[in-house]
């Protein structure tokens, strides 16, 4: 239809009319409130960017709130200073879109804003109506079914998307855990308590629709619903999951970097235990050659002596030196035997 009123025209016919609204203005949604009884606190719900997911009851309609989940892993060139190379940097966020349904009798509202990274969604989501044109047909609630559907399937993509880096961040912290970086970790796991904290209340909207709380959705529909409620709690379950997995990851990193770092010291402490014995060694006999290196040795056995007493000085040097080096061996492996 070109505009609302044609729409509103056509709907007496009978039938029921699908309304979408893209990025609309607070003027483009208040104009439904007279002729489709929505709330104006729904409004306010739909301008509003930071609500969480939920289902509210009114007369004319019920409005649910459900989120559209994208996971951006493009890729930014950038320029290495000095070099003509470019150096690729993956640069991945989570976006988590909001998309607002009013269902009633005759009639089902779509407002969304902010696709992020997804302009053809929309397109995507007229095409699988159509694919599923004989359901749609039977009432808004089976297309709120079909619509509902086709965003928790696109959930999935993202947590697959998800654990695909988890097990690339496993294989690194095990085989490179040099260039590993723990911020990783936690960016992660930021991304998995928005997910869960979005998933944990849809789950309670499908609870509510499967227990018929809404009027304008027929028994005979519910059924599909249920099947929207166990993927739903299949991918809580994966977070879940998900989670504990970062937390190991975590311990697996800390435990590791622990005992390089511990094998570090080993090797510190076998360097300095070298050093220490040869300086015991040599230090006692460098005193020793310092005194005799100079006239007190020739005044002690006499000038005329010297033949004699300088090789007898050298003998005494590496006797002590011997004696010096099998005492310290034998502290030393005393020592190691007690760390065993």
């Amino acid at each position: 239809m070109p505009d609302l009123d044609s729409a509103l025209a056509a709907l007496k016919g009978g039938g029921y009319i699908w309304l979408i609204y893209l990025d609309p203005s607070r003027e483009e949604l208040s104009s439904l409130i007279k002729p489709l009884g929505i709330h104006p606190l729904a409004i306010e719900d739909c301008l509003d960017d930071e609500q969480i997911p939920k289902i509210e009851d009114y007369p004319t309609n019920t409005f649910i709130l459900f989120n559209k989940f994208f996971y951006d892993t493009s890729v930014i060139s950038q320029k290495i200073e000095g070099d003509s190379n470019f150096e690729q940097l993956h640069s991945k966020e989570l976006f988590i879109d909001e998309l607002d349904l009013f269902i009633g009798k005759n009639f089902l509202v779509l407002v969304s804003h902010n696709i992020h990274g997804d302009a053809s969604f929309m397109d995507r989501l007229e095409q699988m109506a159509g694919l599923d044109r004989e359901n749609v047909l039977l009432g808004p609630d089976y297309l709120l079914h079909v619509i509902m559907d086709y965003i928790v399937d696109q959930k999935f993509h993202t947590i697959e998307a998800l654990q695909e880096e988890l097990d690339v961040i496993e294989e690194n912290i095990i085989t490179t855990i040099s260039t590993f970086r723990p911020e990783e970790l936690m960016r992660l796991r930021r991304f998995l308590l928005s997910l869960r904290k979005s998933i944990t209340h849809e789950r309670e909207i499908l609870v509510k629709i499967c227990r018929k709380d809404s009027p304008f959705i027929t028994e005979k529909s519910i059924y599909h619903f249920r099947d929207i409620y166990d993927h739903l709690a299949k991918f809580f379950e994966e977070t879940e999951i998900y989670r504990d997995m970062i937390s190991a990851l975590m311990e697996m990193y800390l435990s590791m970097t622990n005992n390089r770092m511990a094998l570090l010291a080993n090797r510190t402490n076998l360097v300095v235990r070298r050093l220490t014995l040869i300086t015991t060694i040599f230090m006692p006999l460098t005193l020793l050659a310092g005194i005799g290196g100079m006239s007190e040795w020739t005044m002690m056995t006499g000038a005329e002596n010297w033949r004699i007493s300088y090789p007898v000085f050298l003998i005494i040097m590496m006797i002590i030196g011997v004696i010096n080096y099998f005492v310290l061996k034998k502290i030393l492996s005393g020592d190691e035997d007690i760390e065993e």
